[in-house]
């Protein structure tokens, strides 16, 4: 498992970085405080405090590296 902090400030920037993990079969968390959702899920992101970083959750290492090296412009 490997983490990422990212900063998703405006309506777009969610819209381009759910498709961008998308694209990827790994399973993807988001993490803020103690809830949980699934990164691919627009819904669940917005019931995120976007203020704030939250933390990307990859559950596995084979495509971490590729997913991190496209999310890196919301690099927190």
């Amino acid at each position: 498992m490997k983490n990422m902090s990212v900063l998703l400030s405006s309506i777009n920037s969610v819209k381009d970085f759910v498709n961008i993990v998308s694209k990827y079969e790994c399973d993807i968390d988001l993490v803020s405080g103690r809830y949980v959702v699934d990164a691919k899920s627009i819904m669940g992101i917005f019931s995120l405090d976007l203020s704030k970083p939250i933390t990307v959750r990859v559950h596995s290492d084979s495509c971490a590296d590729a997913l991190f090296a496209e999310l890196e412009p919301y690099k927190a």
